[in-house]
């Protein structure tokens, strides 16, 4: 099949249809069918539809049953040791295929992915068929017109990835036989090549393709900041060549044209699909998550307020040694995404607190906002200063915990021994001279008339890091008199990280609040981590989740999900509604915000996989019937 543009968005009418009112597969033609999906981030986890195919899986198989569920991806030893367990000792057709391919020269993988559901999967290495590749590429420009760069490192193996996956189809139809239907679901550009050699094949592979964003949404949200009021406005070549991405523009296009049944995850996205990829998407595929997988029933609140201490012991660590606030009025908020300035909307998160900081010194509030900025960006190591805090504030505990022992052990034999009834005694008389010295010792070492730092590490450019310029260029640099302190962490948080010792998930529960308002976001998983850990959060109507929750949920924000107005708003309005947000939601006290935490809490269910995984059902539906 060439790349020219492919017509078949219409159903048995001619007229286009939507997902909205189509039919799901039956468990008929489920029992009659084979469910493959096909991803980059198969047992390889780069992006976010790694989060996408991983929290889905538990729900697709109680449908699809193991036996008719097989994922495949790309292999990368270092990624699948920890994570893929081989099958042996097996006659299926998947074995046969594998094995034949094998006998043939190439390296491919069966097993099972070491996750929730443990399913079947089949993993080919790329590097294998480079001694071809040429070749591979040669015939993919003939029969498609598609070009490819020599020297481009990733397009180089995500062309060997779906030569082999193409292979693969082939051989498993002769070891399958005709009497079930196939349905291959690609996920990505990354996985979307073998879809026009199936087609010119015509292989009887019923294809959906699903792009998670569109390569030139991405780039020209970044560089317009009027990108949606210009979208028609584009022409898909020239700004393809324009930012030199030629080739992958064109797989996209060809993947979204040779589909069966072409889908996108949010209305937002599928606006783009129009306009750059010249087919609207037939079914809209909302991403959810696998809500059991945070569900903490009645305990979520004794799980925020256990998780909150931890941040309050990293707070001590990182403010009090150069000044202290009340930990009891303090809130937290944070943010965090891919190192994509505007488009995940960092910009607009620090120019909205640097707004709340002085509406706060305004209003003289007793609170302190402390608001973590969590995204990876390249640095050399952690900061040294903000490593020694920390561990000797852990001395200092130390410390404390010792003197503790020391005096209650005293003062239980002094009350027990008094025979002319209870007289407190003096502590100070029991306190250890050795061990108080050592406190004050490292209490003087500890403190100092430093600043906290806004960086918890040494970053490889921080002359050009955007966030460090705005909170250079604004003087939010933890002064004193902040009344919002920033916390800029560009890692990931695990429990190997010495500063917070505990998971991501852990971490968001242990805030009060997510703040994500996506300027360029085909979906967004941050608020769902929120929503499903219990904890409310602000995104935006530009957002795939933010668009979804606005049409599909009532009362929204009293469930704890805020949605900025930033379609067809300026930068400034924006900024100005953001700070209001937060700061009104610094209005509840307490118990409203307990409150509200229960609501969010409750809603989470109606984002789980087992709600949503139906708009995934009538996209496989609709291939079925296309056969």
């Amino acid at each position: 099949m060439s790349n020219k543009e492919f017509k078949n968005n219409n159903d048995s009418t001619g007229k286009p249809v939507r997902g909205t009112y189509l039919r799901r597969i039956s468990k008929d033609e489920m029992g009659s069918s084979v469910l493959f999906e096909v991803a980059w981030e198969v047992c390889n986890q780069v992006g976010g539809i790694f989060t996408v195919i991983q929290s889905k899986i538990p729900s697709v198989i109680e449908k699809w049953q193991k036996e008719r569920y097989i994922l495949l991806g790309p292999y990368f030893e270092k990624q699948a040791e920890a994570i893929f367990e081989p099958i042996y000792d097996t006659n299926d057709p998947i074995a046969r295929t594998v094995e034949e391919m094998n006998a043939l020269g190439y390296k491919s993988y069966y097993g099972h992915w070491l996750t929730a559901g443990r399913p079947k999967v089949v993993l080919f290495d790329p590097m294998v068929v480079f001694p071809r590749l040429a070749e591979i590429k040669y015939l993919f420009w003939e029969h498609h017109g598609i070009s490819t760069p020599p020297d481009d490192c990733l397009i180089n193996q995500v062309i060997a990835f779906g030569h082999q996956v193409q292979v693969f189809f082939e051989k498993f139809i002769v070891n399958h036989g005709a009497e079930e239907k196939i349905i291959a679901h690609f996920h990505e550009w990354m996985a979307g090549t073998p879809i026009p050699e199936i087609r010119r094949n015509n292989l009887p592979v019923k294809i959906v393709f699903t792009t998670h964003a569109t390569l030139l949404g991405r780039y020209l949200a970044m560089n317009d900041p009027w990108f949606y009021e210009n979208l028609n406005k584009y022409n898909w070549a020239h700004e393809a060549k324009t930012f030199n991405v030629e080739t992958i523009a064109s797989i996209e296009r060809a993947a979204a044209h040779g589909a069966h049944v072409f889908t996108t995850v949010s209305e937002i996205t599928a606006q783009e699909c129009k306009v750059f990829l010249g087919r609207e998407p037939e079914v809209i595929l909302p991403n959810a998550l696998n809500v059991g997988r945070f569900e903490a029933l009645h305990e979520f609140q004794n799980l925020h307020r256990q998780y909150k201490e931890r941040i309050n012991e990293f707070a001590l660590s990182h403010f009090f040694q150069s000044y202290s606030f009340d930990l009891n009025k303090t809130v937290y908020f944070f943010t965090s995404g891919r190192y994509e300035y505007k488009n995940k909307g960092y910009d607009l998160v620090l120019e909205a607190l640097a707004r709340l900081n002085w509406k706060m010194k305004q209003a003289n509030t007793n609170l302190t906002v402390v608001t973590f900025i969590i995204t990876r960006n390249p640095f050399y190591s952690m900061n040294s200063d903000v490593l020694r805090s920390k561990a000797m504030l852990d001395e200092i505990k130390r410390n404390c915990e010792q003197l503790q022992e020391s005096i209650a052990e005293k003062l239980f034999y002094q009350v027990t021994s008094e025979k002319k009834g209870f007289v407190m005694p003096d502590l100070n008389t029991m306190l250890d001279d050795t061990n108080v010295l050592r406190l004050r010792n490292n209490l003087q070492s500890w403190r100092t008339k430093r600043l906290p730092p806004v960086v918890t590490h040494n970053l490889v450019d921080e002359q050009n890091d955007s966030i460090m310029n705005f909170l250079k260029s604004s003087n939010m640099l933890n002064n004193p008199d902040d009344r919002v302190k920033i916390v800029y962490h560009p890692d990931f948080i695990s429990t190997s990280n010495p500063l917070f010792h505990m998971e991501y998930y852990q971490f968001i529960r242990g805030c009060h609040l997510g703040v994500f308002p996506s300027y360029y976001e085909p979906w967004g998983y941050t608020p769902m981590e929120c929503i499903a850990s219990g904890i409310p959060s602000i995104t935006s109507d530009l957002a795939g989740f933010g668009s979804f929750a606005k049409q599909s949920i009532e009362d929204y924000e009293k469930v704890g999900i805020y949605i900025l107005r930033r379609k067809n708003r300026t930068f400034d309005a924006a900024a100005e509604d953001l700070s209001n947000m937060m700061f009104d939601f610094l209005k509840q006290n307490r118990r409203q915000r307990i409150m509200q935490r229960n609501r969010v809490e409750a809603s989470s269910e109606q984002f789980d996989w087992h709600k949503l995984g139906k708009f995934y059902d009538k996209a496989y539906g609709l291939a079925i019937r296309r056969m």
